[in-house]
């Protein structure tokens, strides 16, 4: 079952979850604000360490590949010469922005709308997305980088197709490189 669907089985076990939960006495709203706030603490915790450990770590190996181009847009992908360190930094980066956002919507969602339920599912949701994040596989659980885990990571797979991602074959990176060469004579 791939990650979009995965994700949407949860959410709709969870809302059902959600839906015994008496959210009117106090002592249970209380638990699950706690709980959501353990949880995205716990989430922000995990991808700290994980720069943490990028840098620890340090790895310079060269990283070269074409960024995926826009759809809605004529001009080809982009040649991007990385090394995995900095590739790392930027894709938990976009974890941390991502976290972040999810507790500024759930501030609003809840602090100023009052709605309890979406409480409730963002704290499992952000723990199971956790576990799904491709720094935390290679940087907490050990595993190795390669198929899915390889750099750069392919992007999420949409429930009707494919993933996109960036080209990393030799003739795709050739012919970026081609691109960036033409233009400086130019």
């Amino acid at each position: 079952m791939n990650s979009g669907v995965q994700n949407l089985v949860i959410s709709l076990g969870v809302m059902q979850v959600a839906r015994k939960i008496p959210f009117d006495e106090p002592d249970v709203l209380l638990y699950v604000r706690i709980g959501y706030v353990v949880s995205q603490i716990a989430i922000l915790s995990v991808y700290y360490y994980i720069s943490y450990k990028i840098k620890q770590k340090n790895d310079q190996t060269v990283l070269k590949y074409v960024e995926a181009p826009n759809p809605m847009s004529q001009e080809p992908g982009k040649l991007v010469t990385t090394t995995y360190k900095d590739y790392d930094l930027a894709e938990t980066s976009k974890l941390l922005r991502s976290a972040y956002l999810g507790i500024l919507m759930m501030c609003g969602l809840h602090g100023y709308l009052g709605y309890t339920q979406p409480l409730f599912a963002q704290g499992i949701m952000g723990l199971k997305n956790l576990y799904d994040a491709k720094p935390v596989s290679i940087y907490i659980l050990g595993r190795e980088a390669e198929g899915d885990l390889k750099r750069p990571f392919k992007g999420a797979a949409s429930m009707f197709g494919g993933a996109g991602g960036p080209a990393t074959d030799a003739a795709s990176i050739a012919e970026a490189e081609k691109r960036v060469g033409s233009k400086k004579d130019e």
